[in-house]
């Protein structure tokens, strides 16, 4: 379908619900997404006139407190589980599943650190020099299980555990790198683009060392915004959507046929 259509259908959708406009849509959202998901709502706000709140953090936490009511209307996680579970709980709904990206893990240090990243990759990770590498906390962020399945297959897992310090997710992993509690980490790619990132020294992990880093988005059940909810997830779909996250670095799938 091409984009003056998936955008009539957009406009359609945001005629018929014109008494959500005045409300605010609020948009629970992985932290690899700060910066697409920044552009993502400033376009949806300037095409519906609603205002998109965007909080950030953990895709796990944000699973328990939406189970737990926290008021959000759309969920964007960083994996696909976490959605996948509210809905078998009933707490999301499972008509608006989908797949609204791929997402892909970086080594990334200060380019002052001088570790040669780019060329080294991994081999870094065993230099003596390096004796504090981030990632995100495994028990509740995807980046962070991604990067210890990523170490794991590459047999450096248990050497290099002992050096791990963990955020409690992926923005706050990209942190410590950059203020020096760490060295060097595993982030996501789409955190790169940050104006306070560029310059710094990165290695792209090979797709094969890590699970597919399938990131779904999904309506909360108790959303009182469901028709605004729909249309945002629309305007991720459509081809501008599709076109901001591949700006950050994240893959979107093929799109539907029609």
């Amino acid at each position: 379908m091409g984009t003056s259509r998936k955008f009539a259908g957009i406009i359609f959708l945001l005629a018929s619900v014109s008494s959500a406009q005045a409300q605010t849509l609020r948009v629970a959202a992985a932290a690899d997404l700060q910066f697409a998901m920044n552009d993502l709502g400033s376009q949806f706000e300037k095409k519906a006139g609603t205002k998109v709140a965007v909080t950030y953090g953990s895709s796990g936490n944000f699973r328990t407190q939406i189970e737990n009511g926290a008021p959000f209307d759309v969920f964007f996680s960083a994996d696909a589980q976490y959605p996948q579970e509210l809905v078998a709980a009933g707490a999301a709904d499972a008509n608006s599943l989908f797949v609204y990206a791929v997402g892909h893990l970086v080594l990334w240090a200060p380019g002052a650190e001088k570790l040669d990243v780019a060329k080294k990759g991994f081999d870094v990770l065993k230099d003596p020099v390096v004796t504090r590498i981030a990632i995100a906390n495994p028990e509740h962020a995807p980046y962070g299980r991604a990067a210890a399945a990523a170490l794991q297959k590459a047999g450096l897992y248990e050497q290099v555990k002992a050096k791990l310090v963990y955020g409690e997710n992926i923005s706050q992993t990209a942190q410590f790198i950059q203020s020096g509690s760490a060295q060097v980490g595993v982030i996501a790619l789409s955190l790169t683009f940050a104006d306070s990132m560029k310059g710094g020294d990165q290695w792209m992990i090979p797709a094969e060392l890590y699970p597919t880093m399938q990131q779904d988005a999904v309506i909360v059940s108790k959303s009182s915004n469901k028709a605004m909810a729909q249309a945002f997830l629309n305007f991720v779909k459509s081809d501008e959507g599709r076109a901001i996250l591949s700006k950050y670095g994240l893959t979107p799938p093929a799109p539907a046929k029609p």
